[in-house]
C-alpha cells in the first residue's frame, strides 16, 4: 500500500477548504439524487406494467439492474477515484447518472429502461463513493464527525423522500418524469463540482488492479443477485445456488489475489485493525436489521394500519426528520465527541433496537406505537450511523478514502439486501397473506424482533471491538 499523502486541496489539511460547507452541500445534493432513485421506481410499478407492457420479470430487472451494477462496482469505483482523482470521478458519475436518467425517461420498451437503469447504476456507484471521499479530504479531522453526520442525514432523507417524490410526480405527470427530474439536479451538481470541488487523489498512484476490479465486481454482483433472488425463487433453487457458488468462488479468488500483490485494490491488512473490523461488523448488522425492518414497515403501515401508499410514506417521515434535525444541527456529533465512538454506537443501536421492539409490540395499537418506534429509530440512526462511518473511514489512510467509501457503501448494500431477504423470509414463514391482518401482524412482529436483536448485537460487537482497539492504542502510545 502506498504511503503517499493525498494532494492538498488548496489549503492545509488541518484547516480544511475555505468553501467546504458549500462543497458539502453540492456533493450531498448529488448523493440525494442517487438515493432517491433507489426507491422512487417502486411507486411507478403499476404504470410501467401498463405503459411498457412489462412482465413481472421485466419489473424485477428494472429495479435490480440498478442495485446489482451499483453494488458490484462500489469497491472498483472507490479505488479508481483514489487513483485518477475524486473530483474527476464525481463529475463522471454525475454525467453518467444524468445520461442514464434521460434515456430512462424517454424509454419506450422494457429493455431500454433496464439498460438505462444499469447505466445509472454505474453513475450511482461513482457518486456514492466519491461524495464521502471528497468530504474526508476537504474537512479538517476534527470536523469529520459533523460532516459525516450531515452526509448520513442525507441518506435518511433519501430513504424517506423517495416514495413521496415518486408519488407526487406520478400524480401530475407520466412515469418517465420520475427520471427526468434528475436532469436539472445532475446538471446543477456537475456545474458546481467543476467550479467548486478541489481535485484530490493519491499523487503517487497505485498501479491499476484490473483483475481485482473484475473479481470484486463479479463477486459482489453475484452475491447480491443471490440475496435478492432467494425470496422469490427459493433459497435452494438452481438460480440462487449457482449465483451463491459463483460469489463464494470469485470473492475467494479476489481475497487471495489481493493478499498476493504489492498494490491491492483492497488491502486485507485493514481487517487486522480492530477499529475497522468492529465498525464493519456493526455496519453489516445495523443495515441488516434496519434494511429489512424498514422494508417491512411500509407493509405494516399499509396492510395492518390501512394507510395508502402516499399516507404510509408520509408517516415514515418522523424517522428521517429526527435524523436530519440531530445531524444538521451538529448535536449527534457533539454527543459522539462527549461519549466516545464505542459508547455512541452501542447507545444509538440500542435506541434503534428499542424502536423496532416498540413497533413489533404495538402493531395492533394504531400509529402511536409506530410513531414512538420511528422516533427512537431516527435518534439512534443519527447517533450510530455517523459514528460507524467515521470509524471505518478513520481506520483507513486518507489516500485510500475512496476505497473506504466503497467499503462503507458495499456493507450497506450487502446488509440491506440480506436484511430484506432474511426478515422477509421470517415474515413469510410466520404469516399467510397480507389480507389476513392478524396473522400478518404476528409474522411482522416476529420479523421486527429478529431485526431488533440483530441491531443490538451489532452495537455490542462493534462497541466491544472498538473499545479494545482504543485500549490497545493507549498502551502503545508514548
Amino acid at each position: 500500500m502506498s504511503s503517499a499523502t493525498p494532494t492538498a486541496p488548496v489549503t492545509p489539511q488541518n484547516q480544511g477548504h475555505p468553501q467546504r460547507w458549500l462543497i458539502l452541500g453540492v456533493i450531498c445534493l448529488a448523493q440525494l439524487t442517487v438515493l432517491l432513485d433507489n426507491t422512487v421506481l417502486n411507486v411507478a410499478i403499476p404504470s410501467l406494467t401498463v405503459e411498457l407492457d412489462a412482465a413481472t420479470s421485466d419489473i424485477q430487472w428494472m429495479i435490480n439492474a440498478y442495485s446489482l451494477v451499483q453494488s458490484g462496482l462500489l469497491l472498483t469505483a472507490g479505488s479508481a477515484a483514489d487513483r485518477y482523482g475524486r473530483k474527476r470521478l464525481l463529475a463522471a458519475g454525475l454525467a453518467l447518472f444524468g445520461a442514464g436518467s434521460l434515456i430512462a425517461g424517454l424509454a419506450d420498451t422494457a429493455g431500454q429502461l433496464i439498460a438505462a437503469r444499469a447505466g445509472m447504476g454505474i453513475g450511482g456507484a461513482l457518486l456514492l463513493t466519491t461524495t464521502l471521499a471528497v468530504a474526508m479530504q476537504i474537512f479538517a479531522p476534527e470536523e469529520h464527525p459533523k460532516a459525516i453526520g450531515i452526509w448520513s442525514a442525507v441518506n435518511a432523507l433519501g430513504f424517506a423522500c423517495g416514495p413521496l417524490v415518486g408519488g407526487f410526480v406520478l400524480d401530475h405527470f407520466w412515469w418517465g418524469a420520475i427520471f427526468l427530474v434528475n436532469l436539472p439536479v445532475a446538471a446543477l451538481g456537475l456545474a458546481a463540482v467543476v467550479a467548486l470541488v478541489p481535485e484530490s487523489k493519491n499523487p503517487q498512484g497505485d498501479r491499476p488492479d484490473l483483475l481485482g476490479a473484475l473479481l470484486s465486481t463479479v463477486g459482489m454482483a453475484s452475491l447480491v443477485f443471490a440475496i435478492i433472488s432467494g425470496p422469490e425463487h427459493g433459497w435452494t433453487s438452481t438460480r440462487v445456488l449457482t449465483a451463491a457458488a459463483v460469489a463464494v468462488v470469485v470473492l475467494g479468488a479476489f481475497a487471495r489475489w489481493e493478499s498476493s500483490i504489492p498494490y491491492p485494490m483492497l488491502d486485507l491488512h485493514f481487517f487486522r485493525d480492530r477499529r475497522f473490523t468492529g465498525a464493519v461488523a456493526g455496519a453489516v448488522l445495523i443495515t441488516f436489521g434496519m434494511g429489512g425492518a424498514l422494508f417491512l414497515l411500509t407493509q405494516h403501515l399499509q396492510f395492518v394500519l390501512g394507510y395508502g401508499p402516499l399516507e404510509a410514506g408520509l408517516r415514515t417521515a418522523p424517522l428521517a426528520l429526527a435524523v436530519v434535525v440531530l445531524n444538521f444541527s451538529g448535536l449527534s456529533a457533539k454527543w459522539t465527541a462527549k461519549l466516545g465512538t464505542p459508547v455512541s454506537i452501542v447507545l444509538g443501536m440500542a435506541l434503534m433496537s428499542a424502536g423496532l421492539v416498540s413497533i413489533a409490540l404495538f402493531t395492533s395499537g394504531g400509529y402511536a406505537g409506530t410513531l414512538l418506534g420511528l422516533v427512537l429509530i431516527g435518534v439512534g440512526c443519527a447517533v450510530a450511523n455517523p459514528a460507524m462511518a467515521h470509524a471505518i473511514m478513520s481506520a483507513i489512510p486518507r489516500e485510500k478514502a475512496g476505497v473506504g467509501a466503497g467499503i462503507n457503501g458495499t456493507l450497506a448494500e450487502f446488509g440491506n439486501g440480506l436484511g430484506v431477504a432474511v426478515l422477509g423470509a421470517v415474515l413469510a414463514a410466520g404469516s399467510a397473506v397480507p389480507s389476513a391482518s392478524a396473522e400478518f401482524s404476528a409474522g411482522l412482529s416476529a420479523s421486527l424482533l429478529v431485526g431488533a436483536v440483530a441491531v443490538l448485537l451489532g452495537g455490542v460487537v462493534a462497541a466491544g471491538l472498538l473499545r479494545r482497539a482504543e485500549r490497545a492504542e493507549a498502551v502503545v502510545a508514548p
